[in-house]
């Protein structure tokens, strides 16, 4: 399994520009489902709109109250909603 991520690029942010435009960085995360902090050009921390919040703690609810055979139908489910999710944003960033 890879150590990578694919983020957008207009997803990441600096630890700065959180501090100094708080507002827009929710905006961007509401826009995005979740936008990445960056301190020194390094992940720091990942900011999550309220929506993807709780679909994710919901999810990892029920994959928690699942046998471990049943999980893989979850994320192979998760992956196909993340992937339509994704194409959907295309039209909006550019890609």
């Amino acid at each position: 399994m890879s150590n990578y991520m694919k983020i957008l690029s207009d997803a990441i942010i600096s630890n700065t520009d959180m501090i100094k435009n708080y507002k827009n960085c929710r905006e961007k995360a509401e826009t995005f489902g979740s936008i990445f902090i960056l301190k020194n050009n390094q992940p720091d921390a990942v900011l999550f709109s309220i929506s993807k919040y709780k679909r994710l703690a919901d999810l990892i609810e029920y994959v928690e109250s699942n046998k471990p055979e049943d999980r893989a139908h979850v994320l192979t489910a998760l992956l196909k909603d993340e992937a339509i999710r994704i194409q959907k944003l295309k039209p909006v960033v550019n890609l």
